[in-house]
Formats: C-alpha cells, sequence, structure tokens
C-alpha cells in the first residue's frame, strides 16, 4: 500500500482501474457479439447445404443418390466434423463420405412440421448442431428426413480464435492508455513536483520565495505561501526585537541591584553581597539561555536561513585570536568556502563562538577545525580538536546543564556549551562531546546543509 502514498500514484491506479474494466467490458461485449454473429453465419451455411442437399437427392427403391457431391469438400473428408444423412424411419438412405457411426439422432417432426429445425445433438466427433426438414409424400405415408451437420468445435474454434485476438489487441491498447494516461497525470502533477522542490529550496536557505511560474490553476497557491512566507518572517523579526527589548530592559535594574551588592561588601556585609551576586549572576544566566533560545526559535521557524560555514569560523576565530594573542595558540582551518549550513547566520556565529571559545580556553597550543558533509543525511559536521586537558567520559553530559562547569579555574558563565547544544538541536542538528586526535577534546557540531552546495 505504501505505493499508493502519493496523489499521482492514485490517480494512475483509479485510471488504470478503470480503463481496465472499461476494455474488459468492451472486450465482453465484442465477443458476445461476434458469437452470435459467427453462430447466425453457420446457421445460414448450413440451411444452404440443406437445401442444395435436398436438391441434389433422388430416394428411389428405398435408396437415396446425389446427382453430384455436395459443393463443400469437407461433407466428404473422413470425420470432418461436416456431415449429412438421409433417413427413412430408423433406416439410412444415404449419408457424406466423412460419416461413420450410428444414424443422426433428432426429435422426430409430424406431417405439420415441414419447416427447417435446429437441434443439438451428438455426431461422430462430438457435440454438432444439426439442420433438419422432413418431406413427407403423403400424409399417412413415410417420412424422408434430410439432415446436415457441422461439430460445435469448429463455431468453438472461431470464436476461440477471435476472442484470443481481441483479447491480445485490447490489452495492447488498454496498455497504451494507461501509459498515456500515467504520462498525462504525470504532466499535469509537475507543477506541484516543482512546487515542492522550490518549498524545499526555501527551507534549506537557497532561495528566499517561491517563484511565480506556475498554471494558472495553481498560482493563486503560490501567491499565498509567498505572503505566507513574508508575514512569518515580519513576525519572526518583531519576536526577535522584543526578545533584545526584554533583554535590554532587564539590564538596568540588574547593573542597580550588582551596584547595591557591591555598597554592601563595602559597607561590611560581604556574605550577603556575596549572595545578591551570586544570585544575580545565575539570573543573568537564565535570562541569557532563555533570551538567546527564544531568538533561536523564532529563526528556527523562518524559511530561507543558509548560512557559509567558512566564513563564520573566520570570523569567530579572527575575533578570539585577537582575544587570546597572549596564548600563543596555533590554528588550522580546513573547511570549503562552498559549505553552506541550513542556520540563521546571526545564530551559527554564536554556536561557533561559544564552541571556540571554549576551546580556546582549554587548549594548550593547537586547535584544528575541519568539516564535512554527509549527502546522504543531507548534514554537515564542523569538528573542533584541541590538545588541552580534555574531559572524563562523566563530565560529557554535566558540562551542558545551564551553569555548570567541569574546571572552575577557567573564568566563564558555564553557558556556552548549553547554548551551543539548545541551537543547533533547533535547526535538527546536535553538539556532541568526543575524544580529540590532538589528545584534548574534540566538539562535533551537525547542522542541516543547503542541499544545492556540495563539499568537496
Amino acid at each position: 500500500m505504501r505505493l499508493l502514498n502519493t496523489l499521482k500514484a492514485r490517480l494512475i491506479a483509479a485510471a488504470a482501474l478503470w480503463i481496465v474494466i472499461g476494455v474488459g467490458l468492451a472486450g465482453l461485449v465484442l465477443s458476445g457479439i461476434f458469437r452470435q454473429h459467427v453462430t447466425e453465419q453457420f446457421k445460414e451455411e448450413l440451411y444452404v447445404h440443406l437445401a442444395e442437399l435436398q436438391r441434389l437427392a433422388r430416394v428411389e427403391d428405398g435408396n437415396a443418390v446425389l446427382s453430384r457431391p455436395l459443393s463443400d469438400p469437407r461433407y466428404e473428408e473422413d470425420l470432418s466434423g461436416f456431415y449429412w444423412e438421409i433417413q427413412k424411419g430408423s433406416e439410412v438412405l444415404a449419408r457424406s463420405a466423412s460419416m461413420r457411426g450410428p444414424l443422426l439422432r433428432v426429435p422426430l417432426d409430424t406431417p405439420e412440421d415441414v419447416g427447417v429445425h435446429l437441434h443439438q445433438g451428438m455426431g461422430p466427433t462430438g457435440e454438432i448442431l444439426v439442420a433438419e426438414q422432413a418431406d413427407w409424400k403423403t400424409p399417412s405415408g413415410p417420412v424422408i428426413r434430410y439432415l446436415i451437420g457441422t461439430d460445435q468445435r469448429h463455431i468453438d474454434k472461431v470464436i476461440h480464435d477471435f476472442d484470443r485476438t481481441v483479447a491480445a489487441s485490447l490489452a495492447g491498447f488498454a496498455a497504451t492508455l494507461i501509459l498515456a494516461a500515467a504520462l498525462l497525470i504525470a504532466f499535469a502533477m509537475r507543477p506541484f513536483t516543482h512546487l515542492r522542490n522550490a518549498l524545499s529550496r526555501v527551507r534549506s536557505g537557497e532561495i528566499r520565495e517561491i517563484e511565480r511560474s506556475f498554471p494558472t490553476e495553481v498560482q493563486p497557491l503560490v501567491d499565498d505561501l509567498n505572503s505566507l512566507l513574508a508575514s512569518t518572517g515580519e513576525l519572526v523579526q518583531r519576536a526577535r526585537t522584543q526578545a533584545g527589548n526584554i533583554a535590554h530592559g532587564l539590564k538596568t535594574p540588574m547593573a542597580i541591584l550588582l551596584d547595591e551588592a557591591d555598597r554592601l561588601e563595602r559597607e561590611g556585609a560581604e556574605r550577603s553581597a556575596t549572595n545578591i551576586a551570586g544570585q544575580l549572576k545565575k539570573m543573568q544566566a537564565h535570562i541569557d539561555y532563555q533570551i538567546t533560545r527564544a531568538r533561536a526559535s523564532a529563526a528556527h521557524i523562518t524559511l530561507g536561513n543558509s548560512a557559509a560555514v567558512d566564513t563564520a569560523v573566520t570570523e569567530v576565530t579572527n575575533a578570539l585570536q585577537r582575544l587570546y594573542r597572549d596564548r600563543s595558540i596555533t590554528l588550522g582551518r580546513h573547511i570549503s568556502p562552498d559549505l553552506l549550513a541550513a542556520c540563521d547566520r546571526q545564530d551559527l556565529n554564536e554556536i561557533l563562538a561559544n564552541l571556540l571559545d571554549n576551546a580556546f580556553k582549554h587548549a594548550v597550543s593547537q586547535i584544528e577545525v575541519s568539516a564535512r558533509l554527509d549527502k546522504a543525511s543531507e548534514k554537515l559536521s564542523l569538528m573542533i580538536d584541541d590538545n588541552g586537558p580534555g574531559l572524563p567520559p562523566e563530565a560529557r553530559d554535566i558540562v551542558f546543564n545551564i551553569g555548570e562547569r567541569w574546571d572552575s579555574q577557567v573564568p566563564g558563565s558555564g553557558l556556552g556549551l548549553a547554548i551551543a547544544r539548545d541551537l543547533a538541536r533547533l535547526y535538527g542538528g546536535d553538539v556532541i562531546l568526543e575524544n580529540s586526535p590532538l589528545g584534548g577534546l574534540r566538539v562535533v557540531l551537525t547542522l542541516p546543509a543547503v542541499k544545492s552546495k556540495d563539499l568537496q
């Protein structure tokens, strides 16, 4: 049943079913008409031969003699299936050379039955169709019966040959009709295939709206979809602006509270100041996390996002190399410039900033960034390797919790990895941690790739 999951397959199946039913009924009708025609033709032939038999036969002194053989030579061939016989009571006066065995048995007639009668009976070679006419010289005298017959098998053979020819012809005709219907339906469904491909390109970020080159029947749907895409983009932009406004609005109150904590510390209330400052930092971490997640969720539902991975890595690493220039870290990049991620550019920069910042903090002297494309899954993988101390397996889930840090000696909020993984998962990707060939930690970022671009 999975073959009928598409509208095209269902339409073709329905068309094929009706064509087969229609052609089958047509074949039955043609076969019935031909059977009737052939049967009548054989009957007419029997009537002609019966009349010829009566015309040629002379009955004298208990014998019947034909002045010449019948015009059809098949009556002279042994057991040909074409027979004639002249009877008087239960006595055979004469019969065709093709005839053997007992006389032909047909119902008895009365003197009033002077017409030609048709009978079904058994002949020397099977079921036979017999035309019979009785001749009374006097009403009370003996009756002379003229019988001529043809095996039913001859009729059946003609009909069978016709049925076989018609069946083969109609089967070819039906196959041609089904092929024509399939091609017509496929051609009629092409705009929907183009529409699906266009939506896929919009979703992957190749284009921003669907091209306006569809048939009149489909174009209104395309226009409505383009309007929906435009309005969705506007709503998303408003949501992102609102998230930024919320973050900006909370900065001032939290700055005032931090200033109060500093004042309490100067006045000697160090314990209270520490508690307040600690809770404010946690609040700030949660606010940053939720606002980032909300902004990313809004960007995720916006179709048409795409970002160049190599460009984003270059921008982020240039900024981090300036920030950590005193660490003398060697950076290697191995990324194709053609590789595009189906992701908002700002979100990709934020994911990379969090992951690469973590690598710069823990690397001893070397960081390697590489990428590859899996064409089967249509996803890209970005690997960030460092030669730092790495993480034990039991810590690789803990560090993704909000505010959790494995190494408290390294500055940070414990928010970066959590934000990076949540952003990646919103786009259908993920962030996982592995052992690095460099001896430290490998961070693997997976994201959907734009389908039209391949990593060379």
